[in-house]
């Protein structure tokens, strides 16, 4: 197939990229924003800002509450669209965390954004206290980081103008809200000189070190990671707080490590040692049904254009035109089009027949989202549970023999539980910690309940660990737990398991109410409807937050 033209034609371009602006423009905002701010910030009509932000809640990549509006986990979903079609999701986190531990020190992984330098991954030593380091995601300016250094080696004189240009246009560097302002511009005319001679002295070394270049009291060393060619392809680094290394005791104890890591990467990325990838499937269009649904306001052709960048992580290496229209489940030229318009953004790059996701789909949440916890994917989820089925509800973990409790929406009445996050209380005797230890292995969960020492809290308080023990392989194969009046008289509970990618309950979802005089088994057909679709909505969500990792619980 002969590449693409250099510019989409007129009929490419439209919903999509104002689409893309909007999305930006949310994510890149510190807190939520409202459509007025979007049609200001973007000079579109109100009307048009309503379609797009419409059509992008549909699709559940923004959240609406009231009139704010905020980025929703799903948005990861470019942004692992690129990690899965790089490679970079497989190949670099093993390397990145054996760094970690051997360095004692955080380690990230760096690419190219244009002419600046983009984060793709990052491990952080166990046991630290306050670690440093970057969020996957995050830019930072090439000139200020040693990363830069090493990548700017292959840089071409296209490159080095939009450097210019940025540089021209954001003369302190506050586009980049991951490090510092500069506190003065630079001479031009100075930086570049010592950013061509820093590195000429990366590419000759084989290594480029920043000394409080990036923020003060941070020193920081790179290597790259090169292709077959030997073109450095991403970079790796280690950062470090001055109190702990200066500049040459940081490369006295990581550049070897860093290098034997670096071809590690390199033989994962191209060589024989090269692992099969197989990225969770491209979720099916959400486009599908949602015209009749919501009519006008809703943009087919923005929604077309998302479901072609999420289907380009489907493979590593990325999708030809016709894989990539099969997959988003498009005609040929729709594809095209769409195509066309994310290359010309710079979110897809073309690569022979190929088209994958640029590291700039990370620039769409992929920072900020991903240092959401369990607690904050759950609480809009259990909060619109509340108040559909006007009882309070609650997200807990197992910690030993105790559930604790990290996220809850409760409802103003007389009857509800008293109940707030950090809460803990033993897992025997609730329904969560009963589903939690149901989800355990048969060897952990028979150690579990020997541990436990069940004691009555009320009169139907169950504490005969046989009885225990039947009642948790019931609740294995149900799927849910009923608990009535035994953890104090009055309260009852039902729960659901909350399961990771690998089908394991990381945590458990609740609804408590009063026991009134219908039986327990009524409670349990009215809600558990309600409560299982509410477990499967944060499922969804951690499927994205967390697609290649375990889920983070607190």
């Amino acid at each position: 197939m002969s590449p693409l033209p250099a510019d989409p034609p007129a009929e490419a371009a439209g919903p999509l990229e104002r689409g893309l602006t909007v999305l930006r423009l949310v994510a890149d905002a510190p807190r939520s924003v409202r459509p007025g701010d979007l049609a200001r910030a973007t000079g579109l009509a109100r009307s048009t800002v309503d379609r797009i932000t419409a059509t992008l809640t549909h699709l559940d990549y923004l959240r609406a509450a009231g009139r704010d509006l905020a980025p929703a986990p799903r948005l990861m979903e470019f942004g692992n669209a690129y990690l899965h079609a790089s490679g970079a999701s497989r190949a670099l986190r093993p390397s990145l965390e054996r760094l970690a531990r051997a360095l004692d020190e955080s380690v990230s992984a760096i690419v190219l954004d244009g002419c600046d330098a983009r984060i793709v991954g990052t491990a952080v030593p166990p046991g630290r206290v306050i670690p440093l380091g970057f969020r996957v995601g995050d830019l930072l300016p090439a000139e200020r980081c040693a990363a830069g250094a090493v990548l700017a080696t292959g840089w071409r004189p296209e490159t080095y103008d939009a450097w210019r240009a940025r540089r021209a246009a954001d003369p302190l560097d506050e586009n980049f809200p991951a490090v510092p302002p500069r506190r003065t511009a630079e001479p031009p005319g100075r930086t570049e000189a010592d950013f061509a001679a820093w590195t000429a002295a990366a590419d000759a070394d084989g290594w480029a070190l920043d000394d409080q270049l990036v923020a003060p009291g941070l020193v920081a060393l790179a290597v790259p990671v090169r292709d077959p060619d030997g073109r450095p392809v991403c970079a790796i680094s280690v950062l470090a707080h001055t109190g702990r290394h200066s500049g040459d005791a940081l490369r006295a104890h990581a550049l070897a490590t860093m290098t034997e890591e670096a071809r590690r990467i390199a033989d994962a990325l191209y060589g024989t040692s090269r692992a099969a990838v197989v990225p969770p499937a491209a979720p099916a269009p959400g486009y599908a049904d949602a015209k009749p649904e919501l009519g006008p306001s809703f943009l087919q052709a923005l929604a077309r254009g998302l479901a072609v960048l999420t289907a380009l992580g489907g493979r590593r290496g990325g999708l030809t035109l016709a894989e990539a229209a099969g997959a988003a489940g498009l005609s040929y030229p729709s594809t095209r089009r769409n195509l066309l318009t994310l290359r010309q953004l710079g979110y897809v790059e073309q690569r022979g027949r190929r088209f994958l996701p640029s590291p700039r789909v990370l620039e769409l949440g992929y920072a900020r989202l991903s240092t959401l916890t369990l607690a904050d994917i759950a609480q809009p989820h259990l909060a619109e549970l509340a108040g559909r089925v006007r009882e309070s509800a609650s997200l807990a973990v197992l910690d030993g023999t105790e559930v604790h409790y990290v996220a809850r929406a409760a409802t103003e009445q007389i009857t509800s539980a008293r109940i707030t996050p950090g809460t803990r209380l033993p897992a025997y005797a609730t329904s969560m910690g009963r589903v939690l230890l149901a989800d355990l292995p048969e060897a952990e969960r028979r150690e579990r309940i020997d541990a436990l020492r069940p004691r009555a809290l009320t009169p139907h308080t169950l504490t005969s660990p046989r009885a225990l023990a039947a009642t948790l392989d019931r609740v294995a194969r149900e799927g849910h737990a009923l608990v009535d009046q035994e953890l104090e008289a009055g309260l009852r509970s039902l729960a659901v398991p909350v399961r990771d990618r690998s089908g394991r309950a990381v945590g458990a979802v609740n609804i408590a109410l009063h026991a009134g005089p219908e039986p327990p088994e009524r409670t349990g057909d009215a809600l558990l409807p309600a409560l299982r679709a509410c477990a499967a909505r944060i499922e969804s969500d951690l499927a994205v937050a967390f697609a290649d990792g375990p889920v983070r619980t607190g």
